[in-house]
């Protein structure tokens, strides 16, 4: 039996491009089915098999509604939201193997957010001008495996370039169907643990993990970029992971201030939520993440460690650290499975030691107090006199990871 890619896109504008790359893929050998995302115009050049009135209708509203809707970006909003419970309806009825969507800003925003309800390993591509490193790119990605390609020229005409482009996406859609697969469940006997990591907390994340294999688990490491803690999240509630060690929870700081490592408001909170355990280390809070010439001005004055040429590291504020105790006691206070915290006392990042711009052992010591004394009495803090990055403090972690697996068995 052929296998199905949908294609989403704005027709009234990329019909004969649509066209173009579905005639490629069925060439192929794939079937296909068009969704039209336009709202304006007639489809041009082309035949949908689900009407933009029929993805309309998904979101509880018909096309003339989004018409006028009052502004360009509810009309949009709109058709998103419809767009995503079709594609999941889809899904659902086993309708769809893969997908694709070809658009300019607003088509690459509404196909982006459909494909996303996707799970990982369903291939998934967006061909698009803005998937280019002047935007922003949680829009076009999110947390799922978004394949993106920049379209170089833009969407509206079938010349040399563009078509070179459709014709690859053709071909990288026909071999993730041969070749790539779903995600699949953890095979019985399986122990994966999901641990978070930066560059600053690398070498005791990889110690950790070597000692974590001795006793016979495999970690699946998480970049915690604001990304990273939230995909993993996700994945945990799809039952991937037997534990998690949040060794690097600079994710939870970030959306006090706007820095770009935001892991959203419910983070930290899904595994307990779960019940599994975990170990939670403050690994990198003690810093924000910016782009290079982004810091605000009323961060200006605090101390900054020019941690590559991209991004530039802020360090909290004595109260701030003090705010995060609160916040972390919060969170972890609502776990309903087994759970440890460990806090290393020599510096909780790369510039956090004695003689690093970040050292401030004063502001690192009352969050640990102020984490204590609000945290509930049964959930126990250790502290170890290492670095954060050192190795041998990695191993403790790990260990206190294995000894809560047994007790918890």
């Amino acid at each position: 039996m052929s296998k199905t890619v949908i294609l989403i896109g704005t027709l009234d504008t990329k019909g004969p491009e649509i066209a173009y790359l579905r005639d490629q893929l069925q060439s192929f050998g794939l079937a296909t089915t068009v969704i039209d995302s336009g709202i304006l115009g007639e489809p041009l050049g082309i035949s949908p098999d689900i009407s933009r009135a029929e993805v309309a209708s998904f979101g509880g509203t018909n096309i003339d509604t989004l018409r006028n809707a009052g502004s360009r970006g509810r009309a949009v909003a709109g058709m998103r939201d419809a767009l995503q419970k079709l594609v999941q309806n889809l899904y659902t009825q086993g309708k769809l193997d893969a997908a694709v969507s070809m658009g300019g800003a607003e088509g690459a925003v509404m196909g982006a957010a459909a494909m996303m309800g996707l799970p990982l390993g369903i291939p998934k591509v967006l061909v698009s001008p803005i998937a280019s490193g002047h935007h922003f790119f949680d829009p076009l990605v999110g947390t799922k495996d978004m394949m993106v390609v920049h379209s170089v020229v833009d969407i509206l005409g079938l010349n040399p370039i563009a078509c070179t482009i459709f014709d690859n996406v053709a071909a990288a859609l026909k071999g993730m169907l041969e070749h790539g697969h779903p995600l699949a469940k953890p095979a019985q006997g399986e122990k994966f643990v999901a641990m978070t990591m930066l560059g600053n907390t690398t070498k005791a994340v990889m110690a950790a993990k070597e000692r974590l294999k001795e006793a016979g688990y495999e970690a699946v490491i998480f970049h915690s970029n604001g990304v990273g803690g939230p995909a993993m999240e996700e994945l945990a509630r799809l039952g991937q992971f037997v534990g998690i060690i949040d060794f690097t929870t600079n994710e939870v700081y970030d959306p006090l201030v706007g820095g770009i490592h935001d892991g959203g408001p419910h983070r930290l909170e899904v595994a307990g939520e779960l019940g599994l355990p975990q170990v939670i280390v403050p690994g990198c809070i003690d810093f924000s993440v910016w782009n290079t010439g982004t810091v605000p001005k009323e961060l200006t004055g605090r101390p900054v460690y020019d941690h590559n040429p991209e991004y530039i590291l802020v360090r909290a504020t004595h109260e701030e650290m003090i705010q995060l105790g609160y916040i972390f006691a919060k969170k972890l206070n609502s776990a309903k499975g087994p759970l440890i915290v460990a806090i290393p006392t020599e510096g909780l990042s790369i510039p956090n030691v004695p003689s690093g711009v970040f050292w401030n052992p004063k502001a690192d010591e009352d969050f640990r107090i102020t984490l204590q004394e609000n945290l509930r009495t049964d959930i126990p803090v250790e502290t170890f006199n290492y670095h954060v990055n050192d190795p041998a403090f990695g191993e403790k972690v790990a260990d206190l990871f294995i000894d809560l697996m047994k007790k918890s068995s």
